[in-house]
């Protein structure tokens, strides 16, 4: 692609040489020759003191916040949002060509995610997904290295979902990748908030800019769809009130929502309601339980709706919606059950153990683990949202980074003690959830919490092979061979 094309509707200072662009990269690792190289200030790094080497690698242009002193360089005002940017020129702008529904909020997205999908293919459409578990481009399975990729990752899977013929794009939206501008320049049909608790302190800092960070996706969205039962989804209704986007809202409690849950009937497995708007009454069964999936419906629901398709086919395409992965799993059924759940923050275990305890015919049991390297402040939070439903804790490693394991129980472990509460505490996952297994007696229910799809640890920062499929399903045949 030439230089004046690849550079259309970014603003910039400097005088370009008109060349051939096969390459963009702010990662000075990757600089090649006929290349765009675009300086970024990191964490750690700061592109613009590679810049003068980039040329000499062969780099053919240099986008820079400020002067390098090379040949054929140009200077704008943020980098990251002039990297997203060209690469979606590069790619001739993919996300203009198909209909774009993002997922933001702590709790929530992935499950959203998987149902729109699954809404969008049962009325005959191509999908490609976005998110934490695996992308998806139609059925083909694509390994994702983070929640939402990279500007220029994104944007080769954008194309690739283009070329083989999607119409539309469901994807989570994490607040680190609006934060850094990786969807910078894109703009949504559709977009969800889900909710907002306690979590990535450790990088946002406090609950408002955390929440600033959400509401980004959100100014560049024709279509907001807003849960109100959670406090910032009832701010945004408000602020957003005279804005042009057109928001939508959606709660179980809050008959002033443009959507309500009535008649929520809730067992351990599924759940039903009657969602019901001024014009619109639907009767909706879902197959996964807990009062945070009638929300993860109804928006779903209402987002598809937004595209223009029928509320009655959607609410119908709902009952025939299977399970995520690692959310609210049903890995055993009998003579005890055994449950794998992605919940790691407070507010995720207070969703889901609290859908989950009032089906347990004898104990609820709790294994939970708290991450390394993120806010220390939840892990006391998770505990204390544990000791409120469970009949024996379970308290282990979740990632701990390169932070010590023992330290991170230690912070957590206080309200088991103070409450007395029966427990384990058991540094090492794979032998606690052993433990935990051999506590079980019939009609108990484990709930392992904060893995879910993940099939690994990291430990000392290095990445080990951990599935809590595999070790349950290993446990229950030996179990059955006795």
């Amino acid at each position: 692609m030439d230089a004046l094309t690849l550079l259309k509707e970014i603003k910039y200072e400097g005088t370009v040489k008109n060349c051939d662009i096969n390459f963009v990269t702010d990662d000075s690792r990757k600089v090649c020759k006929g290349c765009a190289f675009v300086c970024s200030k990191g964490a750690n790094f700061d592109g613009h003191s590679f810049a003068e080497k980039a040329v000499e690698l062969g780099a053919s242009l240099i986008v820079a916040e400020h002067d390098t002193g090379v040949e054929n360089q140009i200077i704008v005002e943020n980098s990251k949002k002039a990297y997203a940017l060209l690469c979606g020129n590069l790619f001739d702008n993919p996300a203009r060509k198909m209909k774009m529904i993002g997922i933001t909020g702590t709790n929530g997205k992935t499950t959203s995610t998987y149902l729109i999908k699954n809404i969008l293919e049962q009325q005959g459409k191509k999908v490609g997904l976005i998110g934490t578990i695996k992308n998806m481009i139609d059925q083909q399975d694509i390994p994702a290295k983070y929640t939402t990729p990279q500007a220029y990752e994104l944007n080769v899977l954008l194309n690739q979902m283009y070329k083989t013929g999607c119409e539309y794009v469901v994807m989570e939206v994490s607040s680190m990748a609006l934060v850094q501008h990786r969807l910078y320049g894109i703009n949504f049909d559709v977009s969800i908030f889900t909710n907002l608790t306690q979590d990535h302190l450790d990088y946002h800092k406090t609950m408002e800019q955390y929440f600033k960070a959400k509401c980004i996706l959100l100014d560049n969205s024709k279509n907001v769809v807003v849960n109100i039962d959670d406090e910032y989804g009832k701010r945004i209704s408000q602020e957003y009130k005279n804005k042009e986007q057109n928001v939508i809202t959606f709660s179980i409690n809050d008959d002033e929502a443009d959507f309500t849950a009535k008649n929520v009937q809730l067992t351990g497995t599924s759940s039903k309601f009657v969602m019901v708007s001024k014009d619109t009454i639907n009767r909706v069964e879902f197959p996964m339980p807990g009062a945070y999936s009638v929300h993860n419906a109804m928006g779903a629901a209402i987002a598809c709706n937004c595209l223009g398709f029928d509320l009655g086919n959607i609410c119908e395409s709902l009952k025939n919606s299977s399970g995520v992965k690692g959310r609210c799993e049903v890995l055993v059924k009998e003579p005890f059950t055994v449950i794998c759940d992605y919940a790691h923050t407070p507010d995720g275990l207070e969703n889901v153990l609290s859908g989950i305890k009032p089906f347990a015919t004898n104990r609820l049991v709790v294994l939970y683990g708290c991450a390394g390297e993120r806010d220390p402040k939840k892990r006391i939070i998770m505990t204390n949202a544990v000791i409120k439903y469970a009949d024996f804790a379970v308290l282990t490693s979740d990632n701990p980074r390169g932070e010590d394991p023992w330290k991170i129980l230690d912070d957590a472990k206080e309200p088991l003690i103070e409450n007395d509460i029966p427990h384990i505490i058991e540094v090492d996952r794979r032998k606690a959830i052993k433990m935990a297994l051999d506590l079980l007696e019939s009609g108990d229910i484990l709930i392992m919490c904060g893995k879910g799809h993940e099939d690994y640890q990291v430990i000392d920062k290095v990445t080990l092979y951990l599935d809590e499929h595999q070790i349950v399903k290993e446990y229950m045949r030996k179990r059955n061979e006795k």
